[in-house]
Parts: structure tokens; sequence; C-alpha cells
């Protein structure tokens, strides 16, 4: 995919939110996400932040947390979170057509990060939302090649992963299988995929997170 193309996802994915936000109860915002410790509400306020973000609020908000990126993305996001929330669905609707990346953000990190955070919303409200087949093969190439903070191929190692609904695989060993999307879900860590898989793997992985 071309900028142009991912730009273009990444707006109709933010647009897609920014709706079901909309339409949401003050209950539903509370429920609980994907993400652990972080309800729907928090997940919103995360989506917001960073097409907003100035490099010095950046390191400002990196000093408060010690230099650990994961305690800087909890604090702003629940810092933000505090806002209400017609507030967060106005900004997170304002980001669509804006061409910028929080510092240090790379597009396909933006990609990723809108695709896997719409289904940490919408699997726990039981809501169905489509990831687009091509953007979800990009997105989960990426995260298994980045290293942290997901760190795909050192939690997978000794799994074969493979898309049966794109072309797409990567690992070797036992073998996973299920859609793109799934897939994605469980390159960036959520066992809320597993359902949606199938294979020998998935037997191990659902063995290994039931007994940690």
């Amino acid at each position: 995919m071309d900028g142009a193309a991912v730009w273009q996802i990444i707006d109709e994915e933010r647009a897609g939110l920014a709706d079901l936000l909309e339409g949401l109860d003050e209950e539903q915002w509370a429920v609980p996400s994907l993400c652990e410790g972080w309800t729907v509400r928090e997940v919103a306020a995360h989506l917001s932040i960073g097409p907003r973000m100035p490099l010095r609020t950046l390191l400002v908000e990196a000093a408060r947390a010690g230099g650990r990126f994961n305690r800087l993305v909890d604090n702003t996001a629940r810092r933000k979170a505090e806002l209400p929330r017609e507030e967060l669905v106005a900004e997170l609707r304002a980001a669509v057509g804006t061409r910028r990346l929080a510092p240090g953000q790379k597009l396909a990190d933006a990609l990723m990060d809108v695709l896997v955070h719409g289904q940490d919303l919408a699997i726990p409200l039981g809501v169905e939302r489509a990831m687009p087949l091509e953007a979800a093969r990009v997105s989960a190439e990426h995260t298994w090649r980045m290293g942290f903070p997901f760190h795909a191929r050192r939690r997978l190692r000794g799994f074969r992963l493979t898309a049966t609904d794109v072309d797409w695989s990567a690992g070797e060993g036992i073998e996973i299988q299920g859609p793109i999307s799934a897939l994605l879900l469980l390159v960036s860590g959520r066992h809320a995929a597993l359902p949606r898989l199938a294979g020998p793997g998935t037997d191990v992985l659902h063995h290994a997170a039931h007994n940690p």
C-alpha cells in the first residue's frame, strides 16, 4: 500500500470509530477493553492523542513516566480520559484528514494502532467491525517484524501463522490458521483472537493463556 492509501484507511477507521463511540452510552464507555487495565474510554482517549501531541509535550510526558514507554502511554490515556466523552469523540473526528503523526511514529504504526484499537473497543462491546484485508495484512507483517512493544516473533516462536483470506504467513512450527484480522490481533498480544483461529497451535496457546 502506498502512503495515500494508508492514510485513506486511517481516515476511514477514525471516522467509523468516532461514529461508534458517539452512539455509546455511559455504561458502554466503562466496559473493559482488550487493553489490560483500560476501559473503552481510555482506548478512545488514546486514539485521540497521537495526531495532536507536539514533541515538547511528549518529552515532558516521557520524563514523568521515567522514560518507560508503556507508562507514558498509560498515563497520557488516563489523563485524557478525564475529558467528557463528547470532547473525546470530537477530537478523534477532528483527526480525520490530518496527515500528522505522533512524534517518532511511523505511518505503519499509525495504521496498526487504529486497526487494533478499533477491535479493542468493538469486541468487548459485541460489535462486528470488519478490517480492510490489505491493511490488516500490511499491519500484521509490520507488527511481526517490529519487535518492541509486542515482541511477536519471540512470543510466538515455534508457531506457523497462516492467513486464510489473504496471502500472508509468518514463523515456523505448529500451525495456526485464520483470518488476517484475527492474526493481527494475535501478533499484537490479544488472546481474544483465539476463538477465531484454528489449528493445533491454538490449543497450545489456549493452555498457555489459562495457565500463565
